[in-house]
């Protein structure tokens, strides 16, 4: 697309070291014509020089709201509180479709500033499955500290890895134990299966079929629960706290969808996020292990992975049927808030 200037945006959080586009995937792009800024950050798991070797132009940090308007600011995680206004298109995981908390304030901020987000959960083919996703790697990440807890070698903080010194961990004072997947067939659930085959798990992988009509006593006798199902809309609870009184087995659970605080909250036994500080929270005598950027501990992998899905569809940016759906779908979460103004309308 002529003309198309992207900036890549600092992540404001401080365990976030992923990043949209790779050094190589933003090379391919400004050679078809885009012009692409990258905030530095000591932080990114590709050092800033990669970008500038790669042709991008460097710009200060936090320098993002003060780009010409024309300008679509990309990223992963959440904004920073300020500007309380946003008046450019963003692109990055917003977590507001779902009546998460915060969901309202978000769009907002862009409905009042005249922005727009373009949000990564909404970039969708006409089947509606997503073109770019960090679900593998999120799958894979929870599945194997659900194996350490379990073992009891997990404990904070986290630090990010490489998959073979994770694999290497996931190989060693291997015992036996039973884990179930729910929502296996998905990106995310082949991760965690992988991990959990890795670590020498019996799994057991349930999906749509086997979820119909729950066997929470089958459900029970495993040692781990990773759930990975990628809900659209409210969902039938898997564990309840009426669940965790029954006899069970089930000792530790990685809720790597993290819908807390959502209809779409599968786990409604525990009420916050956890941490990389602190990765465990205890609800009843079970470790639920419920971290919201679990890909970010694999972030070399993640962000090769996602970036080359993800490229393409930036290259063409407002340009294809998947903008113009993610452009829908935030125009639709904005009038089920009543924030677009009359104008907006017509």
């Amino acid at each position: 697309m002529t003309g198309l200037t992207l900036l890549m945006r600092e992540e404001s959080r401080p365990t976030e070291r992923r990043a949209p586009l790779s050094p190589e995937t933003a090379g391919d792009m400004l050679r078809e014509g885009v012009a692409i800024s990258v905030e530095r950050s000591p932080r990114r798991v590709f050092h800033d020089e990669e970008y500038a070797a790669a042709g991008c132009a460097l710009v200060p940090p936090g320098s993002w709201p003060d780009a010409p308007e024309d300008v679509y600011v990309v990223g992963l995680k959440e904004l920073p509180d300020r500007p309380c206004l946003l008046r450019h298109r963003h692109v990055f995981f917003g977590h507001a479709y779902k009546n998460q908390p915060g969901a309202r304030d978000l769009l907002r901020r862009f409905a009042e500033g005249g922005g727009a987000l373009l949000d990564l959960e909404s970039l969708v083919d006409e089947r509606g499955r997503r073109v770019a996703a960090f679900g593998y790697w999120a799958g894979y990440a929870g599945a194997a500290l659900a194996v350490l807890r379990h073992r009891g070698e997990l404990a904070g903080p986290l630090t990010p890895t490489r998959r073979e010194d994770l694999d290497k961990a996931l190989a060693a004072h291997r015992k036996p134990l039973r884990a179930l997947v729910i929502g296996a067939l998905g990106r995310c659930g082949r991760g965690a299966g992988d991990a959990l085959t890795a670590a020498g798990a019996e799994v057991t992988r349930w999906d749509l079929e086997e979820t119909e009509t729950l066997d929470v006593t089958a459900l029970l006798d495993h040692d781990i629960l990773v759930n990975a199902v990628l809900a659209t809309g409210p969902i039938t609870p898997f564990l309840t706290a009426g669940t965790l009184r029954r006899p069970r087995r089930l000792s530790v659970v990685a809720d790597v969808t993290c819908d807390v605080g959502s209809p779409c909250h599968a786990l409604p036994i525990y009420d916050r996020t956890t941490t990389w500080q602190d990765p465990v929270h205890r609800v009843d005598g079970l470790d639920v292990i419920a971290i919201d950027n679990l890909p970010s501990l694999l972030p070399c992998e993640a962000t090769v992975d996602f970036a080359a899905d993800l490229a393409p569809y930036l290259a063409a940016l407002g340009d294809s049927g998947v903008w113009r759906r993610a452009e829908a779908a935030f125009t639709a979460a904005c009038t089920s808030h009543d924030l677009l103004r009359k104008e907006d309308h017509a």
